[in-house]
């Protein structure tokens, strides 16, 4: 073991002099103004024999062809580091940049809108909600210029790097929730009304744990936290700016308190079936909002959060997790510091089974969107509305002409040591019950799940929750099936129990 060598930077994903398409939703929205910066902060971990550059990046995916782009021009900045061992976690904010391959992207990039349009006639156009001029950035532009920005942090986090202390503790705050409630029919639905007769439970549980490591100078000063939340960051989703949601919040309120020389890498957990709402005490938006799966019939005033769609619900939000982090803080042993620690960084890629259509669900979807393009034929044109609606046949479709060619998805992932912490990654949303699994078992002291990293896998649902159906647990929602998330587990599991085994014999 060699001491650890530690460095911290950040980069703004702000644009300057220009505006966003946000990503996120199945309607357009372009940015009128910033709410929060969006940024990507990176920790770069080094000990001689073995290195590691962790980013953060408020985007909502890491996709493939990001991930190639940033390596390319991080390794035009240095050679001292292998571009393999950069990992770039997206936070999952949905008030981000919409980026798009200034490469050709191969089958997988095609989009249920495509697969919609080619069933409609040839002089049907569609029409986006609102549309972009010369004061928006290109989404392909947006991919250089965000691929640019996080290569650019990972390298000054590596030449930040100085001799450092780490200490990893634990924190909760109530934070994440799930976000599938499920009936007597045996559905389920995905912000699913609590408010009715048939109503049973929520299909999953949560997770209010923040995994928590400190980082400290040579002198034993704090000078950035990794912190490890099961829930995405998309409280104001729905908005037309740009924002890094809670994490912005809790970041702003822990600078405040300890100085703006803190960074805070903010990593988003298991989290495929979480938010950050209560759907049981439902508080309605401020304001109507374009997402008909939001609405309630039967309104009621309730006793609870404010509204987790507006600011005030950030607010709160975010002021818990920062409450929380300085709270651990304030409490830390800084005899429990340690400078000399095992460090192992394993890159691996991973063959899972694709999940795949039958015949019968392919035949049935072409007959859906057929009779659908048919009754609404008088449309001069079709929109987002029309997407969302066919958004699962063309999904399926689209899976099934995949499947011709293709019987694995290949993910990369990575696994590493820190000390008493194993941190292991996914490019999924990934259901909270997988990362529970690996917690449970995992010879580490803490486990830190790092999903939508280096890549953008969809959702991986559980089994009970493909057959409950609906939006994050269909065909379209993602690209693995519960199967591949058994087999992720297992994976992961064996090479953290490798990692630390000869402590547990």
């Amino acid at each position: 073991m060699s001491r650890l060598l530690i460095g911290f930077a950040e980069e703004s994903l702000v644009p300057e002099g220009k505006r966003v398409r946000l990503a996120g939703q199945f309607y357009e929205r372009i940015s009128e103004y910033v709410e929060s910066e969006i940024t990507a902060t990176a920790m770069a971990v080094d000990s001689g024999d073995e290195e590691m550059i962790l980013v953060s990046a408020d985007m909502t995916s890491i996709p493939g062809f990001l991930m190639e782009l940033v390596r390319e021009k991080f390794s035009a900045l240095t050679d001292e580091i292998s571009p393999e061992k950069i990992i770039v976690a997206a936070t999952h904010t949905h008030t981000s940049h919409t980026i798009a391959s200034p490469k050709a992207s191969g089958d997988f990039s095609a989009t249920t809108k495509d697969i919609l349009a080619e069933f409609m006639s040839s002089d049907k156009e569609y029409k986006a909600l609102v549309t972009a001029d010369d004061s928006v950035i290109d989404p392909a532009e947006a991919c250089v210029f965000v691929s640019e920005k996080i290569a650019l942090a990972a390298y000054r986090a590596w030449k930040n790097r100085r001799e450092a202390y780490i200490a990893n503790d634990f924190g909760r705050a109530a934070v994440g929730m799930c976000r599938r409630a499920t009936y007597t029919d045996g559905s389920a639905e995905m912000w699913g009304d609590t408010n009715r007769a048939d109503f049973v439970a929520m299909e999953g549980g949560n997770d209010s744990g923040i995994e928590l490591l400190y980082v400290f100078d040579k002198d034993k000063k704090l000078s950035g936290i990794v912190a490890n939340i099961a829930c995405p960051s998309q409280i104001l989703e729905h908005r037309s700016f740009i924002s890094a949601d809670y994490w912005g919040r809790a970041k702003a309120n822990i600078r405040a308190k300890l100085g703006e020389h803190i960074f805070l890498v903010g990593l988003g957990g298991a989290g495929g079936d979480q938010c950050p709402r209560d759907l049981v005490r439902w508080v309605h938006p401020k304001t109507e909002l374009n997402d008909p799966n939001i609405s309630r019939p039967n309104l009621l005033k309730r006793r609870a959060d404010p509204s987790m769609f507006d600011i005030e619900g950030c607010n709160r939000a975010g002021k818990r997790v920062s409450n929380e982090i300085l709270s651990v803080y304030e409490e830390l042993d800084l005899d429990r510091l340690e400078c000399d620690v095992p460090f192992t960084h394993i890159v691996k890629t991973l063959d899972l089974p694709l999940r795949k259509a039958t015949r019968e669900e392919y035949e049935h979807a072409v007959r859906e969107i057929e009779y659908y393009v048919q009754k609404n034929a008088d449309k001069p044109t079709f929109d987002y509305s029309d997407n969302a609606k066919m958004y699962v046949n063309a999904g399926t479709i689209k899976r099934y002409r995949e499947q011709q060619t293709e019987e694995i998805y290949p993910i990369e992932y990575h696994a590493v040591r820190l000390g008493n912490i194993a941190i292991v990654t996914n490019p999924f949303e990934l259901f909270l019950d997988f990362g529970n699994r690996i917690k449970a078992r995992s010879y580490a002291e803490q486990t830190f799940i790092v999903q939508l990293s280096c890549g953008r896998g969809g959702y991986l649902p559980t089994e009970k929750a493909e057959r409950a159906g609906h939006y994050s647990a269909y065909i379209t929602s993602g690209n693995v099936g519960h199967e591949g998330g058994d087999l992720l587990v297992r994976e992961q599991l064996k090479d953290i129990q490798e990692m630390f085994g000869e402590e547990n014999e």
